[in-house]
């Protein structure tokens, strides 16, 4: 079992940044590979990014590559979500998720992941 909780998000305005957290409890935090995932009104959950367990294996999705970046601190069993240069079309609810089963590599879909946070509100002004 792994409980997340994700805090950071806002409101901020366009070209701005803010930094996601997503801590972890429970099992093993660094046995699972994590990701970040957003939902827009009206949208399906779409995938942003992920992380291996040791963090050697980064994937972003096309629209957030080079002005997000997703780390992690096993020894604080946190993963982080850096986003830079925000759009209007970067407003959602964001989710962490741990993957369990492919902990040395990245997954896109969200049905790869075993546990999800309750997830952060995230809005981005013109």
């Amino acid at each position: 079992q792994v409980q997340l909780v994700e805090s950071g998000g806002g409101l901020v305005q366009a070209g701005g940044s803010l930094r996601l957290s997503c801590a972890a409890s429970g099992r093993t935090f660094s046995k699972c590979a994590m990701g970040w995932f957003r939902q827009a009104p009206g949208k399906e959950r779409e995938f942003v990014a992920a992380i291996s367990w040791i963090g050697g294996s980064t994937d972003y999705s096309d629209s957030v590559k080079g002005r997000f970046t997703i780390s992690r601190d096993n020894a604080k069993n946190t993963v982080y979500l850096q986003m830079n240069s925000l759009k209007p079309e970067d407003t959602a609810v964001y989710y962490c998720a741990a993957d369990t089963s492919h902990i040395a590599s990245t997954r896109r879909s969200e049905y790869e992941y075993d546990y999800w946070g309750q997830g952060t509100q995230v809005t981005v002004s013109s």
